[in-house]
């Protein structure tokens, strides 16, 4: 079988090409996990597949609690969205720990 006509991304089941012996073979981008992608898929449809790329990081945002255990996140953004069973896109947003130590904690009132 042949994708020359068509590629597909993600799992697609009707994406597919006659093949060999009355089966059929895949030109989906999920074909490449199950083992039955057409002879001709990597040369036809990979070259046609886009990955994802990403931004740079933004800054940390402050600590979510202003005395004792809180957490500060940051993201970044997608600027090419993948395409056509390219590689997906990365962790957008990260988390870590903080401890907030703000000025008038401890402080009785």
């Amino acid at each position: 079988g042949s994708c020359r006509h068509r590629c597909c991304p993600g799992r697609n089941n009707a994406c597919w090409a006659p093949g060999a012996r009355r089966g059929h073979c895949y030109c989906d981008s999920y074909c490449q996990r199950t083992g039955d992608c057409c002879q001709d898929y990597l040369a036809t449809c990979r070259r046609a597949a886009v990955g994802c790329a990403v931004g740079p990081w933004g800054p940390w945002s402050g600590c979510s609690s202003p005395c004792g255990v809180g957490s500060r996140a940051r993201s970044r953004q997608v600027t090419v969205p993948p395409r056509h069973g390219g590689d997906p896109c990365p962790d957008l947003k990260q988390r870590r720990g903080c401890l907030g130590q703000h000025p008038t904690c401890g402080t009785a009132k």
